[in-house]
């Protein structure tokens, strides 16, 4: 195989394990991408060598995950995650293995992994080592559990929401055997956090196949196991029909509080069941907002000032992704032409009126405040502190 820049820098990690008498070797997704002439993202080393004995072959490390057998190395200015070959025990919570076993077999390595497609390593050399026909899946974009899907999904329930991700991602379709597997252990999946569903889910909704992921998602009813989408199967199949791929997480939760028809005032409980930030749910419901009055009419220099010019951009495009009509260059040169782009940009401060007006701070002055934001925003008064004075004092009468 061909090696690639991100893996030519690695390769001195590997060798160094080597000559330091142990195995070690590429895995995972990263080979995946390799192969399949994806963009690599972070590159992850296996080897035989334990985490005392990495530590001694490295002289800076870091012990990020050494329970589970990871350290990082810190090699010519960058750094590399190195994870001891393991086997797991049972698994109680369906999250984490009751315990790590390390191994100095590669294969046994191997072995635990969710899917084919990532149970794959490379050696220094570019050679793939294939022990379970990730290269023959790949070949046939098909999503194939290793081994028993049943014990991989009883081991991380997680993995459920990984298939239906990776078919989302990969564009791939899932494999029978394991699709039926995923459907009959799909309770499972309220065992597993919040946070980590939603990394899943995301880029779900991000990849290139999100109509045949999603629609997945729903055959095999994990959906039921998601915050708010109990009874939104109706939402998230018109979700799956729209076409084109979504570029950013904006997009992706202000469709689908769109789809699921989630009422704005809803948003934010909706949101926060999904342990999202409060930025991010105060930038959704200000599309989802806007996205409504859109949808109904062209926008309004209220609508486009309270909105953004950002997520306004945004908006538009979504407006073009279920009506195949809009103008964002239009709306950018509407924007440009405002008198303001936000309140900080109004040519007076509080402190200023209160000075000039000779009153006490009160509930008068937000008021008052609010509406020269409103008058200069239209046009009716100049954006000049003189002015605006005089203005504030003829109201004061």
């Amino acid at each position: 195989m061909q090696l690639v820049p991100e893996f030519i820098t690695a390769l001195p990690v590997l060798k160094k394990i080597e000559e330091a008498g142990f195995e070690a070797y590429f895995v995972g997704g990263s080979v995946r991408d390799l192969i399949l002439q994806k963009p690599i993202s972070d590159v992850d080393i296996a080897t035989s060598a334990f985490p005392a004995e990495i530590k001694a072959i490295f002289p800076k490390t870091i012990d990020v995950g050494i329970d589970h057998g990871t350290v990082m190395a810190l090699w010519q200015k960058e750094s590399y995650e190195i994870t001891t070959f393991r086997t797991e025990s049972t698994y109680q919570d369906y999250r984490r293995p009751d315990e790590v076993v390390f191994v100095r077999s590669l294969k046994e390595d191997l072995k635990r992994r969710d899917f084919t497609v990532n149970a794959l390593a490379m050696d220094a050399d570019g050679k793939i080592i294939d022990y379970f026909d990730g290269l023959q899946d790949i070949q046939n974009r098909v999503l194939k559990a290793v081994g028993s899907p049943t014990e991989r999904f009883h081991e991380d329930a997680l993995r459920m929401m990984r298939g239906v991700r990776f078919v989302s991602q990969l564009d791939f379709e899932l494999e029978t055997t394991t699709e039926e597997a995923i459907l009959e252990h799909h309770a499972l999946l309220e065992k597993i956090a919040v946070e980590r569903v939603q990394v899943e889910f995301i880029k779900l909704l991000l990849g290139r196949g999100r109509s045949r992921g999603l629609e997945k998602m729903i055959q095999t009813e994990l959906y039921l196991y998601c915050p708010g989408l109990r009874h939104s199967g109706e939402g998230l199949y018109r979700f799956a029909s729209l076409e084109g791929q979504l570029v950013d997480r904006l997009t992706a939760w202000t469709l689908l509080v769109y789809f699921i028809q989630l009422e704005n005032e809803n948003i934010d409980s909706f949101m926060r069941q999904w342990k999202c930030s409060k930025k991010e749910i105060q930038e959704v419901q200000l599309a989802k907002s806007a996205l409504d009055e859109r949808l109904f009419g062209t926008w309004t220099v209220d609508c486009l000032y309270r909105t953004g010019i950002e997520i306004a951009v945004t908006v538009e495009t979504i407006v073009g992704m279920l009506t195949e009509k809009n103008d964002v260059s239009r709306l950018k040169a509407m924007f440009q032409q405002l008198p303001i782009k936000h309140k900080k940009e109004l040519d007076i401060t509080g402190n200023e009126l209160i000075a000039a007006l000779d009153c006490p701070p009160g509930i008068w002055l937000g008021a008052l405040l609010t509406k020269i934001e409103g008058a200069v925003l239209h046009g009716e008064l100049k954006n000049d502190k003189q002015t605006i004075l005089s203005w504030a004092r003829s109201q004061k009468k």
